[in-house]
């Protein structure tokens, strides 16, 4: 049995946050677990495209994470709008429909400036603009949403890497093929640490707090057939493939209170022949996110979704899980040479579908093939209508009289060759977890905090609900992550204080009882001594 500080659950983005600010708070022996051997470490963290969403109140703010970036983007300070808190509560409640956590994405959004400035200066990492997903170019020159642009340099795997060695930096005691099972606790109902099987065995841990961030449910397809139904017990996974809910169930096993969307996810289009689980060579590069540039058919030859309802990095969360909806779980991506160099760089990992006409594209997909022509023809003579193409903005360059209708980008289908991507849904986290309060402690069925225990990252409930906006997940593990290290601490501390103070009043209480009894008289008292001394 060995004691620590703090045991952290997880080697991803939110449990090193975790990690890393409690030894910053003054834990001497802080030990994370991480469930997959060496080789296979970091969870989704190492797959993710690493942007992160902040709020920022001017553009030159941006040039403490990326000095240079004037020098590589002339006119960016000119052309990129502040992303204001207010701006950032904005996309949370549109995407989520207004059910996002009221306290939870209150403290997201005003500690996310904190936060990133944490991560560089404490947690070490370096940053970029992340311009291969984010940068728009319009005539020679690169346009910025409104929002998350920035990401660690070499995306994911670098965000895990860095973690990893500041980890080891400041102190951290870094167990690989550590699988966690169970939380014990004492018999006060305090969690005092956990069982974990490693390759010496069964093993328990002890602790004055642990926190939890070893991620969602996405690996496990019973969990998914159960809380998201069918057909998700047979999709893709994007990320790793460790991730089965065994933190959720372990909380849950003693008392926690489910919390959040449990029948939603994060999902995102993949390429059709992706792997069933991400490939860490991979990474994040199966996506295909440039869909608001062409039209989506499903088997069955039909849109079934407006492709340019928002920019994609508000919808595609959202698209993914609608396309594992469809027959077959599978629709086809459909492009022009018009918008070839609008599409992102990794729609370059995989040969595309070719034709010069678009009866000879059809003709090469398992698709309903007269519906599918007679489905893009109706498509061509609806589409351009409205204001000018403009890949930047909003541009209500819409089609009319067709149902979906397509609002934004709806440029006609007509410059050959055409090109199109089968993809499906891939998931990435999923949405339900487990209530916490404002400092990550883990609050029970009886709605009470569960003394000991701490949760961080995609463990987090009531956060995202329908939908997602792209970044605000990695910020949130960084955020709940700090904040759930410190307060282990801080409340670690104050209980060993209140035991070191119920031991000192104990201790007094004996002296004045031992002094009490010495003071009477010898003769008549000697049975009370020896019954207070066997006390």
């Amino acid at each position: 049995m060995s004691s620590f500080d703090v045991i952290v659950v997880g080697g991803g983005n939110a449990a090193f946050s975790a990690a890393v600010a409690a030894r910053e708070a003054g834990a001497k022996k802080v030990v994370l677990l991480e469930k997959a051997p060496k080789e296979q470490r970091g969870g989704n963290t190492h797959f993710s495209g690493a942007i992160f969403r902040h709020v920022f109140n001017k553009a030159s703010d941006v040039a403490r994470f990326v000095p240079d970036v004037e020098q590589k983007y002339p006119g960016f300070h000119a052309g990129v709008k502040p992303y204001t808190a207010e701006l950032f509560r904005e996309d949370l409640m549109r995407v989520t429909e207004g059910r996002t956590d009221p306290v939870l994405s209150k403290i997201l959004i005003e500690e996310s400036w904190d936060a990133m400035c944490w991560l560089q200066d404490t947690g070490r990492h370096k940053f970029e603009l992340a311009q291969s997903v984010m940068g728009i170019k319009v005539e020679g020159k690169i346009k910025w949403p409104v929002g998350a642009i920035i990401r660690t340099v070499h995306e994911g795997v670098g965000l895990s890497k860095t973690w990893f060695e500041t980890g080891e930096k400041v102190g951290v005691d870094i167990r690989y093929d550590h699988a966690v099972v169970s939380l014990t606790q004492d018999k006060s109902g305090r969690v005092s640490g956990v069982v974990v099987r490693s390759p010496k065995g069964l093993q328990t841990l002890t602790a004055k707090a642990v926190i939890l961030g070893s991620g969602g449910f996405e690996t496990n397809p019973e969990w998914r057939l159960r809380y998201l139904g069918k057909p998700w017990d047979h999709a893709k996974v994007r990320g790793s493939n460790f991730n089965y809910g065994d933190g959720l169930k372990m909380a849950l096993d003693i008392g926690a209170m489910p919390w959040g969307h449990w029948s939603g996810c994060h999902a995102t289009p993949i390429v059709a022949t992706a792997p069933d689980y991400g490939r860490r060579d991979m990474t994040d590069k199966t996506n295909r996110l440039s869909y608001t540039q062409g039209v989506m058919l499903n088997v069955e030859g039909n849109r079934w979704v407006d492709e340019g309802a928002d920019f994609n990095s508000y919808t595609y969360a959202k698209y993914g899980g609608m396309i594992l909806q469809q027959p077959k779980s599978l629709s086809y991506q459909i492009f022009d040479s018009k918008v070839l160099d609008l599409l992102e760089p990794r729609y370059s990992s995989s040969e595309p579908f070719r034709s010069d006409t678009l009866e000879g594209l059809i003709d090469q997909l398992k698709i309903d093939k007269k519906q599918a022509l007679k489905t893009l023809n109706a498509y061509n003579a609806a589409a351009a209508k409205g204001g000018a193409f403009n890949p930047a903005v909003l541009d209500g360059h819409r089609t009319e009289g067709i149902e979906p209708a397509k609002t934004n980008w709806a440029q006609k289908l007509d410059k050959p060759p055409y090109l199109c991507w089968p993809v499906t849904g891939g998931i990435t986290f999923t949405f339900g977890g487990l209530k916490v309060n404002e400092q990550c402690q883990v609050v029970a069925s009886d709605w009470k905090p569960m003394p000991g225990l701490y949760a961080c990252g995609e463990m987090v409930g009531g956060l995202f609900h329908y939908n997602y906006a792209l970044g605000s997940g990695l910020m949130s593990g960084v955020v709940f992550g700090r904040i759930a290290g410190r307060a282990a601490v801080a409340s670690s501390g104050k209980t060993a204080k209140k035991a070191k103070s119920a031991k000192s009043a104990k201790s007094a209480k004996s002296a004045k009882s031992a002094k009490s009894v010495k003071s009477k008289k010898p003769a008549a008292r000697k049975p009370a001594a020896r019954k207070a001394a066997r006390r």
